[in-house]
């Protein structure tokens, strides 16, 4: 079972990039509908902060205040991948950025069975 996060990197404030979650194994093979996705990141010395998360249709979609109107979720169920875009970057929005999945939407904002191993995003000033 694996949550694979990419498309971190280096960008300028103001700029954006688009995180991807994308999952493989046994428990999500045909399987990846089933489940609610949630994004998540952990700034140096901070906790673990919510961001956003999508239900299994991609129909339901809800943000953390620090991020609405920046950040979008979508998901592509036959590519088994959810989608983190992220706009307007400031400083602030330095971290490693993690997804992860849970059958039950209730669980995917808070604590996902399943965890990527994260990405680092570092937006520069």
């Amino acid at each position: 079972v694996q949550l694979v996060e990419s498309g971190g990197g280096l960008v300028q404030a103001g700029g954006s990039l688009r995180l991807s979650c994308a999952a493989s194994g046994r428990a999500f093979r045909g399987t990846f509908s089933q489940y609610a996705v949630g994004w998540f990141r952990r700034a140096p010395g901070k906790e673990r902060e919510f961001l956003a998360a999508i239900n299994w249709s991609g129909g339901s979609t809800n943000y953390a205040d620090s991020v609405k109107g920046r950040f979008t979720i979508s998901r592509d169920n036959a590519k088994n991948t959810a989608y983190l875009q992220m706009n307007s970057l400031e400083p602030e929005d330095t971290a490693v950025y993690y997804c992860g999945a849970d059958r039950d939407s209730t669980k995917v904002t808070r604590y996902p069975y399943y965890w990527g191993q994260g990405t680092q995003v570092t937006v520069s000033s």
